[in-house]
């Protein structure tokens, strides 16, 4: 009888963690940055119906980079655990922290006892009342979750793009600059990216209770113009 190899489980958990940084990385990034008016959500996306941002609930949506089939079935789950929440108690109790923390424990569970982990990474973000109460939760293919203010990059290139964003963005800025500022980072000195390679929403306060909104074709045509 042949005996099992055996890996330290900090070996297991560092190879788990490579493996899904390594498809991450492979994935175009995404931006999220809070404006004047609400919350800006851009990502680099060349396709047309496989979308990377999404609407969640009222006030609360979703960006995911990485394996696109992995994270839309989070982003699904989401929207079904924030329809209950609201339907069985009240709408305004669904926010954007408790599905952050739902998100984590998935992601932890799939990290720590499945042989693969989810090759994923994930914003949820929310608009507030106020600009002061914006709200953008990162988490991680490990089930980690960051609160950040003012703008976060995901994907592939995070660090170089973040570096891009700290050099021009600012707090209260119009809608326009907010997203000229994130295309400028997400294509670099040396691309230019255009609205058919974009995926492009907004929360906004000005949009009422679904304040989930898209920027396409010529409305995005004259922000980035």
């Amino acid at each position: 009888m042949t005996m099992p190899m055996y890996v330290s489980p900090e070996q297991l958990m560092k190879d788990r963690a490579d493996y899904a940084r390594k498809g991450i990385s492979r994935g175009r990034a995404a931006v999220a940055s809070t404006y004047a008016d609400g919350v800006l959500l851009c990502a680099e996306n060349p396709s047309n119906t496989l979308r990377k941002v999404g609407e969640i609930y009222d006030r609360i949506a979703f960006v995911g980079v990485g394996k696109y089939s992995e994270f839309d079935q989070l982003r699904i789950a989401g929207v079904r655990h924030a329809d209950l929440k609201g339907y069985s108690f009240s709408r305004d109790d669904v926010d954007a922290l408790w599905l952050a923390n739902q998100y984590a424990q998935i992601l932890g569970q799939y990290f720590t006892h499945e042989m693969k982990p989810l090759e994923i990474e994930m914003i949820v973000a929310e608009v507030g009342e106020e600009s002061a109460s914006d709200q953008l939760f990162h988490l991680l293919y490990d089930g980690t979750v960051m609160d950040t203010r003012g703008f976060m990059v995901i994907g592939g290139e995070a660090d170089t793009i973040r570096g891009r964003m700290e050099e021009e963005w600012g707090q209260e800025m119009a809608l326009s600059a907010a997203v000229s500022v994130s295309v400028s980072a997400l294509a670099g000195p040396d691309r230019t990216l255009v609205p058919d390679d974009l995926e492009v929403a907004v929360l906004s306060r000005e949009n009422g209770r679904r304040a989930f909104g898209r920027l396409e074709g010529g409305d995005l045509a004259g922000l980035l113009d």
